[in-house]
């Protein structure tokens, strides 16, 4: 990167760009090429504050409930599948706050279907801390299973996710089918526990490659200047594959167009129910 920018400052082309955006676009492009990493991005952004993310807004928790269920859309379709929209992951301080009250409203409706679909394909935030929800909701609690490795830059830290033993409800246990669909736009946390419950050979990936974004960005600015590099600062690895999706994404099962995914997956539950009986029948 820094060969990139010497590079750069020399170049008059670039330095004779008077607009500051398209400037900001051209340096991200330059860069991208650069060091090969999609997820690296200069924006221009003269009034952005910097700050501290806030803490956990000290609001009634019925109005918390509202807002996460405002995230989430729970169905049940024909043929007893349950359907769950998560448009953001929530972390694990949220989730002891809000926990009975999303049991009440959606696990516990969900929870009676003998197959489900986790649709991801709009999913691009979510809390670090929440992966180890989901995955141990579809996973045993013992043996317990070491879900990923994330090493956090900032810090010089590498925190490992383990499935947890015990959890607010019923698991959903490992024996229901269980179908995650995805896009090019599941972005981040959701990609990570696709990967985690697609290695763990527990869910089938149903639609598109994903953006193969990061569990952790960080904006900085650039000198005394209105630009600012976002960059990823922590890197995913897991302890199954040793590898991360990171930039190159969580590859599907089944690959089709994220507007179809839905139907194919429910074709595929429909198939799988059926097997039983066309094996006996076959026998």
């Amino acid at each position: 990167m820094e060969e990139a920018i010497d590079a750069a400052s020399s170049n008059t082309e670039i330095l004779g760009i008077s607009d500051p955006a398209m400037l900001a676009n051209v340096l991200t492009d330059g860069v991208k090429k650069t060091i090969s990493d999609s997820r690296v991005k200069v924006t221009y952004e003269p009034d952005l504050v910097l700050a501290a993310p806030p803490a956990m807004p000290d609001i009634p928790l019925e109005h918390l409930a509202a807002l996460i269920k405002g995230t989430v859309k729970v169905e049940i379709l024909e043929g007893n599948i349950g359907y769950l929209k998560i448009q953001h992951i929530i972390g694990e301080e949220m989730a002891q706050k809000v926990g009975p009250l999303l049991l009440e409203y959606i696990w516990d409706k969900i929870l009676p279907t003998s197959a489900m679909i986790l649709d991801f394909r709009s999913t691009v935030t979510g809390e670090l801390s929440g992966i180890p929800y989901i995955v141990s909701y579809f996973t045993d609690p013992e043996p317990l299973i070491h879900i990923d490795s994330v090493y956090d830059r900032t810090a010089d830290l590498t925190i490992e996710l383990w499935s947890m033993p015990t959890l607010l409800g019923k698991r959903y246990g490992t024996s229901k089918p269980l179908i995650i669909l995805t896009s090019k736009d599941t972005l981040g946390i959701a990609e990570d526990v696709a990967y985690c419950l697609k290695n763990l050979k527990r869910a089938t990936i149903v639609g598109e490659n994903t953006a193969g974004g990061t569990v952790k960005m960080n904006k900085m600015k650039v000198g005394d200047t209105d630009f600012y590099v976002t960059v990823p600062v922590a890197k995913s690895i897991n302890p199954i594959t040793g590898k991360s999706w990171e930039i190159s994404g969580v590859a599907p099962d089944v690959g089709i167009a994220a507007e179809d995914a839905l139907d194919a997956a429910i074709a595929i539950i429909k198939l799988r129910a059926e097997i039983p009986a066309l094996a006996q029948a076959a026998a």
